[in-house]
C-alpha cells in the first residue's frame, strides 16, 4: 500500500505581537505534512520564512513536487537529495521520523542515538519595544532563568538597561536579527557586556559579517541567519563562537543532527532554536536541545493557542515530547 501524503496550512494566534527588527506578526502560519501508512501516521510542521524567500505557497508547491516519490516510499536519505535545506524538507523529514517511530514502535530519540531525553530549560523571548514596554515585559518574566531579548539597532542600550532593571537576576541572550552596523558594533557589544549578556545572536547581516573576525569579542557571538546547514559551518570559523541550529533552516532533523555533530567537532557552541510555531515543530528540535548549551524552544509559550496534545512546559522547563504528539 503506498504512503498517503496530506498537507494542511494551520494558523496559530500569537499572544499579543511578536516583534523583531524586521517587523511584527500576530499569527504563526505553518504547513503541516501528514504521512499515513496503514494505521501508522507521522506528522511534521514547518514555518515558511520570508527572510529566506519562502512562503506558504512556495513551500506547499515544493512538497507537492516530491509527492510521487514520497508516496512510493522515498525515505529520509532520499529526501535529502530530493529537496534542498529549508522549510519544505523540514516538514517532510520530521514526518518521516515520526512515521518510522509509529510503524516500528521504536521511539525516535532511540533511533537518533540518545539513551533518553532530559528536560530542557528554554529561553523566553521579549519582543522589541520601547524601553518602558520592554522593562514591563521583563518584570512579567523576571522569574524565568533565561530571557532572549530582541533588539533593533538605535536605542538598544536603553532597551537593555530597561530589561536588566526589570529582570535583574535572569541570564540574558541578545538577538539583533542582523540589525546592527559595523560602525557601532563594538560599542554595542561593550554595552551587552556591561549588562551581563551571555550570548549575542547575529549582530551583522549575513554575508556582511567579516568584521567579526577582526575585533575582540567580549561576549560569545552566535550565527543564526549566517548558519543554515553543515556546509555553511566552514565560513563561520573565526567569526562566530556558536551556531543557532533551527530545523526550518537545516531542512529537518536529519541534517540538524549532522550539523550539530559537525559543529561540536569544529569547536562551536550549539544553540537549539526555532521559528514561532506549535509544539509539533518544537518536539523534534528537543533532540538538538540535548546537544546544546543554549535552548530557545519557546514557540508554544508565545502562542495564544497551541496544538493538543502539546508539549508540557513547567515555567521555562520543557519536558520531552510524548508519542501522541511526535516521535
Amino acid at each position: 500500500m503506498p504512503i498517503a501524503l496530506t498537507l494542511d496550512v494551520d494558523s496559530f494566534p500569537i499572544a499579543g505581537r511578536f516583534v523583531i527588527s524586521r517587523g511584527a506578526k500576530t499569527e504563526a502560519r505553518v504547513v503541516t505534512a501528514t504521512l499515513r501508512d496503514g494505521d501508522a501516521v507521522g506528522r511534521g510542521e514547518c514555518v515558511p520564512y520570508a527572510r529566506y524567500g519562502e512562503s506558504v505557497e512556495s513551500v506547499t508547491a515544493a512538497i507537492e513536487g516530491v509527492r510521487a516519490a514520497l508516496e512510493m516510499g522515498a525515505d529520509r536519505a532520499a529526501l535529502q537529495r530530493l529537496l534542498p535545506a529549508g522549510a519544505a524538507r523540514n516538514a517532510l523529514d520530521c514526518a518521516l521520523w515520526d512515521l518510522d517511530a509509529k510503524r516500528s514502535g521504536r521511539r525516535a530519540y532511540v533511533t537518533a542515538g540518545f539513551p533518553r531525553l532530559t528536560p530542557l530549560v528554554t529561553a523566553y523571548t521579549l519582543s522589541v519595544g520601547t524601553p518602558d514596554e520592554m522593562r514591563a515585559a521583563a518584570m512579567r518574566a523576571a522569574d524565568r532563568p533565561l530571557l532572549k531579548v530582541k533588539l533593533a539597532g538605535d536605542g538598544d542600550d536603553a532597551r537593555l538597561a530597561a530589561v536588566r532593571d526589570g529582570a535583574p537576576h535572569a541570564t540574558l541572550i541578545v538577538d539583533a536579527n542582523e540589525a546592527w552596523r559595523e560602525e557601532t558594533l563594538e560599542a554595542q557589544l561593550d554595552a551587552c557586556a556591561r549588562y551581563g549578556v551571555a550570548l549575542v545572536e547575529q549582530p551583522l547581516p549575513a554575508g556582511k559579517d567579516e568584521m567579526l573576525a577582526r575585533i575582540a569579542r567580549p561576549i560569545p557571538i552566535c550565527a543564526d541567519e549566517s548558519a543554515h546547514e553543515t556546509g555553511s559551518l566552514d565560513a563561520l570559523r573565526g567569526r562566530y563562537d556558536a551556531v543557532n541550529i533551527k530545523l526550518d533552516k537545516t531542512g529537518g532533523l536529519t541534517e540538524a543532527l549532522a550539523m550539530a555533530t559537525a559543529a561540536r567537532k569544529m569547536g562551536f557552541e550549539i544553540m537549539a532554536g526555532c521559528m514561532v510555531g506549535s509544539s509539533l515543530a518544537m518536539a523534534p528540535a528537543t533532540f538538538i536541545g540535548q546537544m546544546a548549551g543554549f535552548v530557545d524552544l519557546d514557540g508554544p509559550l508565545l502562542l495564544a493557542k497551541d496544538r493538543e496534545p502539546g508539549l508540557v512546559y513547567e515555567g521555562s522547563t520543557l519536558m520531552p515530547p510524548e508519542p501522541a504528539l511526535w516521535g
